[in-house]
């Protein structure tokens, strides 16, 4: 029987998140991700909502690389499985890779909020806001 762990990322910062909603008694990690927030300069406003978001979530608040650290909580739990959601960050897929070469790793699909093929800028909320709520209220 697998032992599982439960990242937990950007993409969805909700108690309603699939992963923990089908793990509630897994320990559940986050990652301030050091070189995204350097690339991306994230503001101080979008970080302090991103940290309200967590302290309504079981979740140990980790820094630093997200793949050593989560790769780390797994040995810290002797687990042998990673959980988490889908996400359509570019730096996703390769955190995976990375996880997938010393543990199993689930992925739970998350039903879109929208539907849209085209590009969207997802470094400021209100660039994803203003394509979205087009689709949200039409």
């Amino acid at each position: 029987m697998s032992k599982p762990v439960i990242w937990v990322h950007g993409d969805c910062l909700s108690p309603h998140n699939p992963a923990l909603q089908e793990y509630p008694d897994a320990p559940a990690i986050w990652v301030w991700d050091d070189a995204l927030l350097e690339e991306w300069q994230i503001s101080l406003k979008r970080i302090a909502f991103i940290y309200e978001c967590l302290l309504e979530l079981p979740v140990i608040i980790r820094r630093g690389d997200v793949a050593q650290e989560v790769l780390a909580f797994v040995k810290e739990h002797n687990a042998t499985q990673v959980v988490t959601v889908d996400s359509p960050s570019p730096r996703f897929e390769t955190i995976c890779q990375q996880i997938e070469r010393f543990a199993d790793l689930e992925i739970f699909e998350l039903e879109p909020f929208f539907d849209y093929d085209g590009y969207i800028d997802l470094k400021r909320f209100s660039r994803y806001w203003k394509v979205a709520e087009k689709y949200v209220f039409d």
